[in-house]
């Protein structure tokens, strides 16, 4: 009788512990996400004066346009090197961000910058199926976390495509874990006008992003926490 009483007193001790160990461990991880999230959106430190690696993530079509017009007025010295994404569909974009850095290498006479250009899986191509985009989704996330791993950007900046947010997604669980701070400038297509497209949504609601700009003042009034910047095309 007494052995069992010992038992289950063992029992509830242990389960006790167990369940501290979790309130504490979830209390913490609860604060860094808070941390992480007050201090996103929080300016580059202008004194800070070394080059910032960036990683351009590129989409198909009127993405790549914008997003080469956005590079044209960047700072180009502050936000190298470059490393440029896009989907494993899409050979259009890279050939274009190639033509793009030879003209500034013509243009500017600044060579020795290693810049590259990667293919990454996309989570769901369109018009595939959301049963079989679970498992695409998964090897995406997979190669997404090989590829900041490999290249640890401290600037992420992206234009809608639906490739961006694997990145951004481990871009934010990095700040949390403390493996990189990376900050994520969103800038929303001009072809939306009243609502965010559903990557600039996610970003938006997560707070995930650390400035999203929009091309339309009724967008911004729509979600307060973007910033109205007019038309970059």
């Amino acid at each position: 009788m007494d052995e069992g009483k010992g038992c289950f007193s063992s029992c509830m001790a242990s389960n006790l512990t167990a369940t501290v160990v979790l309130i504490i461990t979830v209390t913490v991880i609860l604060i860094r996400v808070s941390y992480v999230i007050y201090w996103t959106g929080k300016p580059v430190r202008r004194t800070c004066r070394k080059s910032l690696s960036t990683l351009v993530v590129l989409g198909s079509g009127g993405h790549t346009a914008e997003m080469l017009n956005l590079l044209m007025v960047l700072q180009k010295d502050r936000f190298t090197p470059r490393f440029y994404i896009a989907a494993a569909t899409d050979n259009m974009s890279l050939q274009k961000s190639r033509v793009f850095e030879s003209s500034l290498d013509d243009t500017t006479g600044k060579h020795g910058v290693a810049m590259q250009f990667v293919q990454i899986y996309r989570s769901r191509e369109v018009g595939q199926s959301y049963i079989t985009s679970v498992w695409t989704t998964l090897i995406a996330m997979a190669h997404a976390l090989w590829l900041m791993i490999k290249t640890r950007p401290q600037v992420l900046l992206c234009n809608g495509p639906g490739t961006c947010i694997p990145l951004c997604i481990i871009a934010f669980v990095f700040k949390v874990v403390g493996i990189r701070w990376s900050y994520i400038f969103y800038v929303e297509s001009i072809a939306r006008v009243r609502r965010l497209s559903l990557s600039g949504l996610i970003l938006y609601k997560l707070c995930i992003a650390d400035e999203l700009f929009v091309q339309w003042p009724q967008l911004q009034k729509k979600y307060p926490r973007a910033r109205y910047v007019g038309c970059l095309m």
